[in-house]
């Protein structure tokens, strides 16, 4: 047995989920390295929309607070892969509302006056809290499921319908109603893979042995789940972010990162819109 299996520098897991990914092979300090270093993208990408959002003349620290999110969930994935404990897998799992929840806001916020804007922050403080703590205190696993994904749709929804409504040029308009599809199609594949990284491990695992690495690095869904939803993460926070601070007048795609960029120019308006254009 390798050295890393028998003294694993984190401990017994006491997370109560664990993925197919075989633990401490590659290192003694990190449980699942490939689910590990996949949840980095998400750092990534939160770091370059950062970075994106500094030269625009109306950045401000409510803009950057969906980027930190998503800089959050990555911290909070790769500390709860690489050590399988309990208190780390509660901070991933609280990562992710902690990134719905602010995009959910400027979704519902977006054109409404004060007096909503304060009643849907309540409500939603009211909610984000619920589920904390019911989700902590009962290790309750299916409202936080439920939540996250009702946010998730709720977002996806808005922000198609915010497309269709707030961008004037038909263009544009075409080329983010493709970026948004693309960002829902990531993280829909992304949900797929996860699901069969969960239904299919046993012969995940025999692939794996099969083939051994670095190809056996390629057949581990759940980093793939990181891949895509990562990407579908991001093209929300960037697509929310320029209907709701009123930058719809110029094209997003050069400003986008990869692969969203190279999607864009990809798929591009379709040619009805264009001539209408013209």
């Amino acid at each position: 047995m390798d050295v890393s299996l028998k003294d694993p520098f984190w401990g017994p897991q006491t997370s109560y989920l664990n993925f197919c990914e075989e633990d401490y092979v590659v290192t003694r300090y990190v449980a699942e390295f490939i689910n590990t270093c996949s949840s980095l993208i998400y750092i990534l990408y939160g770091i370059y929309g950062l970075s994106q959002l500094r030269s625009k003349p109306s950045a401000s620290f409510a803009r950057a607070i969906p980027w930190l999110g998503l800089m959050g969930v990555g911290i909070c994935s790769a500390g709860y892969h690489m050590t399988l404990k309990y208190h780390t897998q509660m901070s991933d799992e609280l990562s992710m509302h902690l990134l719905t929840t602010p995009l959910v806001y400027r979704v519902l916020t977006f054109q409404v006056s004060p007096q909503w804007r304060r009643l849907i922050g309540i409500v939603l403080a009211l909610e984000f809290t619920t589920v904390m703590v019911v989700h902590m205190v009962m290790d309750e696993f299916l409202l936080h499921a439920v939540t996250f994904g009702a946010g998730a749709l709720l977002i996806a929804r808005r922000t198609m319908q915010n497309i269709s409504h707030q961008i004037p040029n038909p263009v544009i308009k075409q080329k983010t109603r493709n970026i948004g599809r693309f960002g829902i199609f990531c993280f829909l594949f992304g949900y797929f893979a996860w699901l069969v990284d969960v239904w299919a491990c046993n012969h995940l695992t025999r692939i794996r042995e099969l083939v051994g690495a670095p190809v056996a690095f390629f057949f581990e869904l759940h980093g793939w789940w990181h891949f895509f939803t990562a990407i579908g993460a991001y093209v929300a926070v960037a697509v929310v972010d320029m209907i709701t601070s009123g930058e719809v007048h110029t094209d997003p795609s050069p400003q986008l990162a990869w692969p969203v960029s190279l999607a864009a120019r990809l798929m591009g308006p379709d040619e009805a819109q264009t001539k209408k254009q013209h």
